[in-house]
């Protein structure tokens, strides 16, 4: 779809307004409503049907001034969505828009209604000094009878403020995490990898984890035999590190190659190995290290290098054998056939 622009909305809603305007004066012509006449006289009646009709002026007015600002608005987040390189700064400042001005759309919105409101009820004759009044305490005990909501939207603002987090970051805090998908005046909505939706009410997150800013180091353990060599392994994984680099599909993403970090503990079952590589914020992390476990084990099988499995060895001969099974069976028969104590 073409984008929309400023004028056509302009004229759309200019030409909404212009046909209301004369249905209302074609609808007094045929009902033989003397408008000129209404305008010099005053009564009670006469007040009220003026005060709608500047009432309905001045939602129509509402309407395109909030029509042209979300045009605005919307082309703003439209250009956000331009691809760029990711980490530059320029990439930062677009998500930075694209997480503020839906809620800034959102604020103006209820910001024109609030005054197109007031505006009306002022254009009626109602006296809005003491509505406003009114509303100022009823806030006031809203704000005592809903402390948790207003506590959601203050730690959201601060939130933004912090710039802690943005739409399409992926954040964990507690048990939730996920990807950033939108916001609003209380919560924020985060897509776990596997599917499920969170909707977190912001008092809720408290210390936030963001894994989608600068670069994170990706770590991971593999045990091999004891019988490994780990300079090999340690060859092996440059190679192997080399390699996933050259993959056009992940190359863009890595900063520091695979590579293994060193002997983190030695068991029985085999020898605990560190591997880390540092990668650009992406989506793409989990399938980095999982094209890098399936590449060392390839590398691993093809050096004859052997993953560490738990095994159990049995010690002793045939003769040993029966003669244990012959001495357990024999304390069972003398405990059978023993003498009961009187």
């Amino acid at each position: 779809h073409d984008p929309v622009t400023v004028l056509s909305v302009v004229v759309e809603r200019g030409i909404r307004a212009g046909l209301i305007v004369a249905a209302i004066i074609f609808l007094a012509d045929v009902l033989d409503v003397p408008l000129t006449e209404m305008t010099m006289q005053d009564s009670p009646a006469l007040r009220l049907v003026r005060g709608v009709l500047s009432a309905g002026i001045i939602f129509l007015v509402v309407d395109l001034a909030w029509n042209v600002v979300k045009v605005l608005i919307d082309r703003k987040m439209g250009d956000t969505e331009a691809a760029l390189e990711i980490g530059s700064e320029r990439e930062r400042r677009r998500t930075r828009l694209r997480t503020l001005l839906p809620i800034l759309r959102n604020f103006v919105m209820i910001l024109f209604a609030a005054i197109a409101i007031m505006m009306a009820l002022s254009s009626l004759g109602i006296e809005i000094g003491p509505l406003i009044a009114g509303a100022g305490v009823v806030g006031v005990a809203i704000g005592f009878g809903a402390q948790t909501v207003v506590k959601d939207i203050i730690s959201g603002l601060f939130y933004l403020l912090d710039d802690a987090f943005r739409i399409g970051e992926y954040i964990q805090s507690g048990s939730y995490k996920g990807t950033v998908e939108a916001f609003s005046l209380r919560s924020v909505k985060l897509r776990h990898h596997r599917g499920p939706i969170f909707i977190v009410p912001f008092s809720e997150l408290g210390a936030i984890q963001n894994m989608s800013r600068d670069w994170s180091v990706v770590k991971f353990l593999l045990s091999v035999s004891n019988e490994s060599d780990v300079a090999q392994v340690k060859a092996i994984t440059k190679t192997v590190g080399k390699a996933l680099r050259d993959d056009p599909e992940f190359q863009p993403f890595i900063i520091e190659n695979l590579k293994m970090k060193g002997v983190e503990e030695i068991t029985d079952i085999g020898i605990k190995l560190s591997f880390g590589m540092t990668l650009k914020p992406t989506q793409l992390q989990s399938a980095i290290r999982r094209r890098a476990y399936a590449m060392l084990r390839e590398a691993f099988n093809a050096q004859g290098i052997k993953i560490a499995v738990p095994t159990v060895q049995v010690a002793g001969g045939k003769e040993d054998g029966l003669a244990a099974v012959a001495q357990q069976a024999l304390v069972k028969h003398n405990a059978a056939t023993a003498p009961i104590p009187a």
